[in-house]
């Protein structure tokens, strides 16, 4: 982890004494790990990239007891890989195993999809057509970034429409798992034009409480289908 990373990662992560902004209600630990995952998720540590455990202590201020435990539970989320004395590093995943994991993503989304289309209340159903209109905003700016955590956040709000947290857990775990790849998936040529369109899709599918289109539109949506997937495996050559 260079030094640079490590300054993305803790730049917000101080607090007037220099310790880590910890998260109400977690250990050190654990607020570690939730900070640390979402700078992999933001592309700040990249796939295959050494987590210096000392040079993290350093950043955050803290001892390397809690930065050790916040390794060990990003194992468990199969987010770092431990390596004994070469400490650990960012997890990559090949680009077949990845293809299987999206197809997996996509029926888990889609039946998050289905279930959001029956159960859906009007407030949830506001709020989701209201990020959908910020993401219509953003795509139109034309900000990757930006773009793709409003895009994290529809997903989400479907997620939690699905009023099935068991289900949301197990898409959300997987999700995080190749959320460094799905940013990826995000700057392919055309492909905010693409999501907003797919988006629309979805939307009116669980707005008009259709469970089987809203499940199909998301699983096309998330899965790597025809050029798609083939111009993702290129990238990887």
């Amino acid at each position: 982890m260079t030094m640079s990373a490590a300054a993305n990662v803790g730049k917000r992560a101080k607090n007037g004494h220099g310790s880590p902004a910890q998260i109400p209600g977690v250990t050190l630990a654990e607020s570690l790990r939730q900070q640390l995952e979402g700078a992999i998720a933001a592309g700040h540590l990249e796939p295959g990239s050494r987590l210096d455990e000392q040079e993290i202590a350093q950043r955050f201020g803290v001892s390397r007891t809690p930065v050790r435990e916040a390794f060990r539970l990003m194992a468990a989320n199969n987010l770092v890989e431990l390596r004994g004395r070469q400490g650990a590093t960012v997890r990559a995943i090949k680009a077949e195993a990845l293809v299987e994991m999206f197809q997996v993503m996509a029926e888990l989304e889609g039946l998050c999809a289905r279930l959001a289309a029956r159960r859906v209340s009007q407030a949830r159903g506001s709020k989701i057509s209201d990020i959908h209109q910020r993401l219509v905003a953003t795509g139109e700016i034309g900000d990757i970034d930006v773009f793709y955590d409003v895009n994290q956040e529809f997903h989400e709000a479907i997620y939690e429409a699905s009023r099935n947290a068991f289900l949301a857990d197990q898409t959300r775990k997987l999700r995080n798992e190749v959320a460094t790849y799905r940013r990826r998936v995000t700057r392919m040529p055309n492909r905010i034009a693409d999501t907003v369109r797919e988006h629309e899709a979805i939307m009116q599918a669980i707005l008009a409480h259709d469970p089987e289109r809203a499940h199909s539109t998301m699983r096309d949506h998330v899965n790597l289908l025809g050029d798609n997937l083939l111009d993702f495996l290129a990238a990887f050559k």
